[in-house]
């Protein structure tokens, strides 16, 4: 079964490469729902990605993803300016928040696997000058949160629990497990 990937992100096109998976990508544009509660809000958006891929592909298996950060409840999106990047980052300076993403796996216009993972990440408690000096990267521009931890980002975080490949942008071990009902194997047999 051929796989699509529903999504512009150079991080998950990525993943999939790094992995040694074959796909395409095809993405239409999609008005993201930015409120609500994290979980749905992430699953909706996932969706939403997916079905019109899919419903224009319906022998594939079309992939849409969504990674939320939350932090106290509150969903952090993609910064839209220096100045809300540093707001996010100082508000997860030397706190624990939590990145969720959730993955749609569509056939035929039709949901056959939708699920999430969760990491928990705990930032140092980062000084105005690191702040200042990250956001000068522009790093954190097109990134949930406001930073991206396989990046300079990554020097900003004290640790992770959990799947650091979800943080990154698809949960690479739970994907893998995800695909192979669909005859999509990273490990094939010989």
């Amino acid at each position: 079964m051929d796989l699509i990937l529903a999504s512009q992100s150079p991080r998950r096109k990525a993943l999939l490469e790094q992995f040694g998976l074959t796909f395409r990508i095809q993405a239409l544009p999609v008005k993201e729902k930015a409120s609500g509660d994290p979980l749905e809000t992430a699953r909706a958006n996932a969706v939403a990605k997916a079905k019109p891929v899919s419903v224009q592909n319906p022998a594939a298996l079309v992939l849409g993803a969504d990674t939320i950060v939350v932090l106290d409840g509150r969903i952090l999106g993609k910064p839209k300016d220096a100045a809300e990047a540093e707001e996010m980052l100082c508000a997860l300076s030397g706190r624990q928040h939590k990145v969720t993403t959730v993955v749609a796996l569509l056939v035929g216009g039709q949901e056959a696997e939708v699920f999430s993972e969760t990491t928990e990440v705990q930032f140092r408690r980062l000084s105005a000058a690191e702040i200042s000096g990250y956001i000068a990267t522009g790093e954190p521009f097109d990134k949930a949160g406001a930073y991206g931890i396989q990046g300079f980002g990554g020097l900003l975080v004290q640790s992770i629990k959990g799947c650091y490949y979800n943080v990154v942008g698809l949960p690479m071990p739970k994907l893998v497990e995800k695909l192979r009902p669909f005859g999509i194997e990273v490990f094939p047999a010989t």
